[in-house]
């Protein structure tokens, strides 16, 4: 098992823009670091739950029924723009942070995130011996959690960071459109570079 390969490796891929990201800085943009850790929080869970679906063998059943990851891309193309339709709605009077939302959002929009879900059918396997232990991969998808929570939150509170200076009442729609907007075209990008 090559650890630091894989390690440098999940670097790249988390900095690479995904749906993920896309989401995250959207997110807190319009809604501030809480909401934003809130979903960091339900996409490390999300990412969580993908390791341990691909430990139990769902790799096995994507090869044999490549329709079934087609549909996930498809999925997550089409949840991230109607996450990005949501944003770019005006917000109904007296609504403000939903946690729980946010974390259930985070959580929802990983489990469906072809991104993801490529990298541990295609990508962890290439740090594997070819017969290798439950615990290994177990100990590589634990790495690859704990460091794209780490780049998920430092995104949340840079965005957040960018919210304080950018935000006034006057603009908040502003802010939250071109948020909405940036979502969508990760969305769109995203569906067309992983066809």
């Amino acid at each position: 098992m090559r650890f630091w390969e894989f390690v440098l490796t999940v670097m790249v891929a988390e900095l690479t823009p995904g749906p993920n990201m896309g989401y995250l800085v959207a997110l807190s943009l319009a809604k501030g670091w809480r909401a934003g850790m809130a979903a960091v929080a339900g996409v490390a869970l999300g990412l969580a739950v993908l390791g341990l679906v691909t430990a139990l063998g769902f790799s096995f059943v994507s090869a044999q029924f490549p329709l079934a990851a087609l549909g996930l891309r498809f999925a997550g193309v089409a949840y991230l723009l109607w996450l990005a339709f949501d944003a770019w709605r005006d917000p109904p009077a007296g609504v403000g942070e939903d946690l729980v939302l946010s974390f259930r959002r985070g959580l929802l929009t990983n489990l469906i995130n072809p991104k993801a879900a490529v990298f541990y059918v295609a990508v962890l396997p290439l740090f594997l011996p070819a017969q290798p232990l439950r615990e290994e991969l177990l100990l590589l998808t634990a790495t690859f959690v704990l460091i794209a929570t780490a780049i998920h939150a430092a995104l949340v509170l840079g965005a957040s960071g960018a919210r304080s200076l950018l935000f006034h009442p006057a603009r908040e729609r502003a802010i939250r459109r071109c948020a909405a907007v940036s979502m969508a075209a990760v969305a769109l990008w995203f569906g067309w570079s992983t066809r």
